[in-house]
């Protein structure tokens, strides 16, 4: 497989995870280069990891979670985005709200975000083709990707005031139907 090819993949299996950062960026009051740093690098991490684990679970594994993937990833980002949204509507103490720089949430959305990772690694395991080099492209590809949408969604948010965490909430909800949606056949 040529790099443009593996790039593209890159790019493509990236796109969640950029819709996720800035809606990230924008819940926040500051983020920095140390804070998009942080979410571009948890979802860079597992934007790689996924498909290496696939690669070497094999046909077996993804059968095993191919069922319900896209329901996992539903509920968390649908959880996460309902949560926002509350805390926006009825919660004025930004201190309260959930922080998606906070470890826990912050692992919950990089595994939202890498879960068709899973498949790819399977795709280049069937393919025959070693998986270090694409994961390691996908990796950056969507570091890069997501430490610019944090980065750029927190300066939005400084202009949207608090109605930033509503549509961030909005978007994440929007991610996991669109998942559930796609995997459901029910959209293209």
């Amino acid at each position: 497989m040529d790099l443009v090819a593996i790039l593209l993949i890159a790019v493509g299996l990236s796109m969640d995870s950029l819709a996720v950062a800035v809606a990230s960026g924008m819940a926040l009051k500051h983020i920095g280069a140390k804070g998009a740093a942080k979410i571009g690098v948890s979802f860079g991490l597992f934007q790689a990891g996924m498909p290496v684990i696939g690669w070497f679970g094999g046909s077996a594994f993804i059968w095993l979670i191919s069922g319900f993937d896209h329901w996992v990833a539903f509920l968390l980002l649908a959880v996460i985005g309902g949560r926002m949204i509350y805390e926006a509507v009825w919660d004025s103490d930004e201190v309260s709200g959930k922080n998606p720089l906070v470890l826990s949430h912050l692992l919950i959305i990089s595994v939202a975000t890498s879960i068709d990772a899973l498949a790819v690694g399977l795709g280049f395991s069937a393919l025959g083709v070693p998986i270090l080099v694409p994961a390691a492209v996908i990796g950056f590809v969507c570091f890069a990707i997501s430490f610019t949408g944090a980065y750029f969604g927190n300066r939005a948010g400084k202009y949207l005031g608090s109605r930033v965490r509503v549509i961030g909430g909005i978007i994440l909800i929007s991610i996991g139907l669109r998942i559930l949606l796609e995997h459901l056949g029910l959209i293209g």
